[in-house]
């Protein structure tokens, strides 16, 4: 009999416990609706069940019935721009939304540029005085967790708070500066409030974030999408099992191991034929340009015999990707990850007397690699003695390179693989009406620049598609100027997919913010992110807001030849000038033969023409 009670009291309590309403994690206090439209808002309930929505703004009630499986969607009015507000959803128990605003939402995604905070590991130009700064409670922050997914989600993690944040300086230190900025100038041109919403990843590939009914279209795919159906129904071999023997692989086949043994690492070890390279500075040596792999750097230092035997800590700043750092032959310390700074403890017993040698095994699993940043962060700091400078030549000699190993196993959390991060961080949002979307990201598909000619329109066409809000604006960052200037004029990769780019401008309702003046040579991260997001702002100012402005930079358009000379034609070219009338440079010419010369700029009126 006993038995019998407890099953129903269980039963009860299952039922109980579903038949509250369930709201995805996006409704909370805080939160924006997008302005003069009918705004989706959804859940679950039990099977069945009636609930009412009520709308402090027009005081109207809405009703809805949960279907068989429990959920239920309903579009609710929403005037011009205002709140707070109150939204009121009840199954019988009521669920309070307060302190709702009515504005304008953007979605904004990409790679480590968009996702670079103000403060943390961005620390974007002035950002102490921009974080202390940002008391704008009518915009409004909703942070996405990192998570991947081989299938469509229902709902998304969140981060910062668990919900919609009023923009401040405890809300925003951690916040997109790009989308922050965007934001800013938005709402301080137009009043109208601003939702964010951030869902991003750096070192991230496009298609990670497209879905896989669209790639199906691309046969490049192909493979890729079989290996995710394949995954998502448990027919491959575990991914533990995958990476040890592909860490094995690769140690053997690192030239720096001999038997396991780190053998470039020690203090007598004869170091004279390897090549220099300047640091901090991501990889631009010759025989390091599109290299991904192992490079092994070593730096000796002279210390006198007062800091003999004196604990030290040694910073080496920001490293992409993973390191591995010793000290005369012993190893202090690692990191896994291009977002964490460096830092680790030297034992006294290791610090001596004259000749000290710091050994960091680099490895780069894509993109740009190295060390990067700000000189000033790489030191050795001994107890009792002044900080010891790092920054510098480097000695550095490659141990492997991975295009001659197996590619990489994919795991299970890895974020560069097809549709998973559509499926995690892009998908739970598409009932959510949106004002437009702000992309940034293209440097981890620059080794693929033709096939983002491609990639990227699909994308944007797919996000269309699914959010069925028709074609909302979508605005985009190209890919800023970086690494250092070429001696010779050449082929370029991040070229190519600056082109590809400005050919997605052929998508309607698309815009483009040009940086390649505010970029830097040594970090793939630009710290001018307020330039960025104006920028951003100022084309949805234009076309969005209906403000009579300039919003971009000179596009081409043509070209033609007269005589000897090329001449170039621009949009937004109108009163064209060279920045502090300085001397035209960075154009070159080639002809079939692809061999590339250095041009002779002038500017003509509003065009540009060559010569060579």
């Amino acid at each position: 009999m006993k038995k019998i009670v407890l099953i129903f009291l269980v039963s009860c309590f299952s039922l109980a416990s579903f038949a509250k309403v369930k709201l995805p994690s996006i409704f909370a206090d805080n939160m924006v609706l997008q302005q003069k439209t009918n705004a989706a808002i959804w859940g679950r309930a039990k099977q069945g069940q009636v609930i009412d929505i009520t709308t402090s703004w027009n005081k109207k009630k809405y009703s809805v019935t949960a279907s068989a499986n429990g959920d239920w969607k309903i579009a609710v009015a929403t005037p011009s721009y205002g709140g707070p507000y109150q939204i009121s959803i009840s199954d019988g128990e009521v669920i309070n939304l307060n302190n709702v605003l009515i504005g304008d939402v953007w979605i904004c995604s990409g790679q480590s540029n968009m996702e670079m905070p103000l403060g943390g590991w961005g620390r974007i130009n002035n950002y102490e005085e921009e974080v202390k700064n940002a008391n704008y409670p009518k915009i409004r922050l909703l942070q996405a967790e990192h998570t991947t997914s081989y299938v469509p989600l229902d709902d998304v993690k969140l981060n910062n708070g668990g919900g919609w944040q009023e923009c401040s300086p405890k809300s925003v230190a951690g916040f997109s500066s790009a989308a922050y900025f965007f934001a800013r100038e938005i709402f301080k041109q137009t009043g109208i409030p601003i939702g964010l919403i951030h869902t991003s990843w750096g070192g991230t590939v496009a298609e990670a974030w497209t879905s896989a009914s669209a790639l199906k279209t691309m046969p490049d795919f192909s493979q890729a999408l079989k290996t995710i159906s394949d995954k998502e129904n448990d027919k491959v071999k575990p991914y533990s099992e995958k990476l040890e023997a592909w860490n094995i692989e690769v140690k053997k086949a690192d030239q720096g191991f001999s038997n396991g043994e780190a053998i470039w690492t020690k203090a007598n070890f004869d170091d004279s034929g390897w090549k220099t390279i300047k640091t901090p500075g991501l990889w631009v040596a010759e025989d390091l340009k599109n290299f991904d792999g192992v490079v092994w750097t070593r730096k000796e230092i002279d210390l006198p015999a007062d800091l003999a035997d004196k604990e030290a800590t040694i910073d080496l700043g920001t490293i992409d990707d993973d390191d591995v750092t010793y000290f005369n032959g012993v190893k202090i310390g690692e990191t896994v990850g291009v977002a964490n700074v460096r830092k680790y403890i030297v034992p006294a017993n290791l610090v001596k007397a004259g000749k000290n040698t710091i050994t960091v095994r680099i490895f780069d699993t894509g993109g740009g690699g190295g060390f990067y940043g700000d000189s000033s962060l790489l030191k050795l700091n001994i107890k009792g003695g002044d900080a010891i400078p790092l920054a510098g030549e480097w000695k550095y000699k490659i141990g492997l390179d991975l295009a001659k190993l197996s590619p990489k196993p994919s795991s299970d959390n890895n974020p560069n693989q097809v549709t998973v991060l559509y499926n995690a961080m892009i998908y739970p949002f598409l009932n959510y009406t949106i004002k437009g979307a702000l992309w940034y990201q293209g440097e981890s598909n620059a080794d693929r620049a033709k096939q983002y000619r491609t990639l990227f329109p699909l994308m944007i066409t797919d996000w269309r598609a699914k959010f069925k809000q028709g074609d909302f604006p979508f605005y985009f960052v190209q890919l800023a100027n970086f690494m250092a200037p070429e001696k010779e004029p050449g082929e370029s990769n991040w070229a190519e997919l600056r082109d590809a780019q400005l050919n997605t401008l052929k998508l309607p309702h698309t815009g483009m913010a040009t940086i390649i003046d505010i970029g830097e040579a040594n970090d793939i991260h630009p710290k001018n992110k307020q330039e960025v997001g104006r920028r951003l702002a100022l084309i949805a100012l234009h076309n969005d807001y209906k403000k009579d402005i300039e919003y971009s930079g000179p596009m081409y358009k043509s070209s033609k030849i007269e005589g000897g000379n090329i001449l170039l034609t621009f949009s937004h070219a109108k009163g064209l000038k060279a920045k502090d009338e300085a001397k035209l440079e960075g154009f070159a010419i080639a002809g079939a033969d692809k061999v590339w010369h250095w041009a002779d700029a002038s500017i003509k009126g509003n065009d540009v023409s060559l010569s060579a």
